[in-house]
């Protein structure tokens, strides 16, 4: 074999290794030249511990409140329409309300409350409530509610503000009025308190009118002393005296004319407020032997009724007492009058010192005042 080949050949591969050898140094370089060095943070020294460990801050959970409740009846299966103020559903179809919220709290009419027969099923799902009633009739037109439930732990509370609700009705063909156990019912009228006759029809296109028993008439209906809703009935705003006796409702729809239940409605003059009364007694100081009167005075307005109660020292050793009360119109001002109550005690003892305490009532509540008495010795003759 030739000697010079050989020779070039070696020193080519070595010629190979050392260009390697410098790429790889060249490289190395060039990576220590663009990395930063990390510089070592200053040692702080020791901290001091005469402040104590420091605690750690936990910043409180706050858990939000419920979004408003979406309300949505279910048509079919898988179809959903968000519900208005009012729907219909024929009566023997199914209702079924879904309302969104985990977890919601239903608010049904009454008549179903009472009445649990299985149809009213109530199912709180993951992301929602569900409200199921079969078998629906005209009774069950009424309002209901979903409220969002805010819960902490195991305390729960409904979201009264963000409650939605839809009245329903439930058109009967042959029950134009929801129906009722009773024959009539007595309404009391309140003076400057809105009365309200329900006349609940079960469906929204009856035409509903106001009638007196006697004299037989049509009570008018203007909007403003009287008004009409189809979901709550008649109100009437300011009840007067003339709007005493026998009321009912007549509906109508196509050929079907219907009267409901008749109302009583009974008027009662209820005041504006409480009594305000004034107590003063004869003398603070009596002397035993002597006569003392307590009197309870009370301003009001007139027709209204005002109880007076006294509560007395030798009450509790039952001492009877004798009371005189009057009543008198007051001229001058607005209609009111004045109710007086005088407690007579008549030749004093030991026994009545104390505290004399009048209470008057009337239907807005009531309120007491108090006066103090003292009995002393009675005085000797000096002698001539």
């Amino acid at each position: 074999m030739p000697l010079i080949p050989l020779c070039g050949s070696k020193w080519r591969l070595g010629l190979v290794v050392l260009l390697v050898c410098a790429v790889i140094f060249e490289l190395d370089a060039q990576e220590q030249r663009t990395t930063p060095r990390r510089t070592p943070k200053p040692s702080k020294g020791p901290r001091s511990t005469s402040k104590g460990p420091r605690a750690a801050t936990v910043k409180p959970k706050i858990k939000a409140s419920p979004a408003q409740a979406l309300l949505t009846q279910v048509l079919t299966k898988g179809k959903f329409k968000k519900v208005g103020e009012t729907i219909s559903v024929q009566t023997g179809d199914t209702l079924e309300l879904r309302c969104r919220g985990k977890p919601v709290q239903w608010s049904v009419p009454s008549y179903l409350e009472e009445d649990d027969d299985g149809r009213l099923k109530i199912v709180q799902h993951e992301r929602y409530g569900a409200l199921t009633l079969v078998n629906t009739t005209g009774a069950d037109t009424g309002e209901y509610t979903c409220y969002p439930m805010y819960c902490e732990d195991k305390d729960c509370r409904k979201e009264y503000n963000k409650a939605v609700k839809v009245f329903v009705f439930f058109p009967d063909p042959q029950e134009l009025f929801v129906p009722s156990s009773n024959y009539y019912d007595v309404i009391q009228l309140r003076t400057n308190w809105p009365t309200r006759l329900p006349c609940q029809v079960t469906s929204p296109e009856a035409k509903v009118s106001l009638h007196r028993e006697f004299p037989p008439a049509e009570v008018a209906v203007d909007g403003t002393e009287i008004s009409f809703d189809v979901k709550k009935g008649f109100t009437i705003h300011r009840p007067q005296q003339h709007h005493a006796g026998f009321l009912y409702c007549v509906a109508s729809l196509g050929s079907l004319r219907q009267s409901s239940i008749k109302y009583m409605l009974i008027y009662v003059n209820y005041p504006m407020a409480p009594p305000a009364p004034v107590i003063q007694a004869s003398s603070s100081s009596v002397a035993v032997g002597e006569n003392l009167r307590v009197s309870c005075t009370v301003m009001g307005e007139r027709n209204v009724v005002t109880e007076v109660n006294w509560d007395y020292p030798a009450q509790e050793i039952g001492r009877p007492l004798y009371t005189q009360e009057s009543m008198s119109p007051v001229s001058g001002g607005p209609a009111q009058q004045q109710f007086q109550s005088v407690l007579l005690v008549d030749e004093v003892r030991d026994v009545d010192s104390g505290t004399y305490t009048c209470t008057a009532q009337n239907l807005q509540g009531a309120k007491s005042v108090s006066t103090t008495v003292k009995v002393v010795p009675k005085a000797k003759a000096k002698k001539p």
